[in-house]
């Protein structure tokens, strides 16, 4: 017996006054898990401002929450460039108003061997995840503090980030240092009256997936029901929902705090353990498939 399912699509979690007259930024909110996010965030009446690189991305998101009933607006950035996310923060003050939530959702990953990883890679996905995510953070940060503003600050994570990531340590290791940050920040903010929590999602299948992960997928939803105690994958909008509770006034005394929302698979142990496979192999294998 699998775990309950959530309530359906479309559901109202929160009322939907509960962000009104917020304006809550998404990085990478046009796609997969950002979208989802932003779109809940948007039921809960804040206008969303996704920032991304990809134009096409950024379109497609803003016609989405539009289609929804909600406003939103879009604004290219770099994650990876300080001036950049500053321009793209004073953009989205200049048309809807200062953020005072973030949603720091964009990252970078594939798989690789640690051994092989190129220097490039490497910098490539640190620059992304932490990096960005801190420029961002800052950004935030003035932008709530000047209006005078409470803010909220949630970290999209991974559980690599407390067991590390064979195949994915750029990634892992990234992420491990936004956890850290987390709770750096939701220390010394919380006199300025933001809070700074993150989440670390598990398995939601979305049409946006990787085509590497989509590989892992080969026999259809009953695959992904065995991948977790929970007996099934997670629905998006129930890491939605996670994320819009925490930037929510209804979660006003938590900061610091990484919740994890993945059906308990991250603290799965067997008593015997299958049988080790070499990651070189693994990654052969998956990255084979067609």
């Amino acid at each position: 017996m699998a775990l309950e399912l959530p309530p359906p699509p479309g559901a109202q979690f929160l009322p939907p006054s509960t962000l009104e007259g917020r304006v809550a930024v998404v990085t990478g909110g046009g796609t997969g898990l950002g979208l989802g996010i932003a779109s809940e965030l948007s039921r809960a009446g804040a206008t969303i401002a996704i920032l991304s690189r990809s134009e096409e991305h950024r379109v497609r998101g803003v016609e989405r929450i539009i289609a929804l009933g909600g406003k939103a607006i879009e604004a290219p950035v770099d994650l990876r460039e300080a001036d950049q996310v500053a321009a793209a923060f004073e953009r989205v003050a200049n048309e809807v108003g200062p953020a005072s939530i973030l949603v720091n959702n964009a990252a970078a990953n594939f798989p690789v061997l640690a051994s092989t990883l190129s220097p490039n890679g490497w910098r490539a996905v640190q620059r992304t995840v932490l990096d960005g995510t801190f420029f961002a953070s800052q950004a935030l940060h003035a932008s709530a503090t000047a209006s005078g503003l409470p803010g909220a600050i949630c970290n999209i994570v991974a559980t690599q980030a407390k067991t590390g990531g064979p195949g994915m340590a750029h990634a892992a290791a990234a992420k491990a240092g936004v956890e850290n940050l987390t709770k750096s920040l939701a220390v010394e903010w919380a006199v300025d009256g933001i809070r700074v929590n993150a989440v670390a999602p598990g398995l939601f299948p979305h049409d946006d997936m990787r085509e590497d992960l989509k590989a892992l997928r080969t026999t259809g939803p009953e695959v992904d029901a065995r991948r977790a105690p929970a007996g099934r994958p997670g629905d998006l909008r129930e890491l939605a929902w996670a994320v819009t509770y925490l930037c929510s006034p209804y979660a006003a005394f938590i900061t610091g705090h990484t919740l994890v929302v993945d059906g308990g698979n991250w603290l799965r142990r067997d008593f015997v353990m299958p049988e080790f496979v070499p990651l070189a192999e693994q990654l052969g294998a998956v990255l084979k498939r067609p």
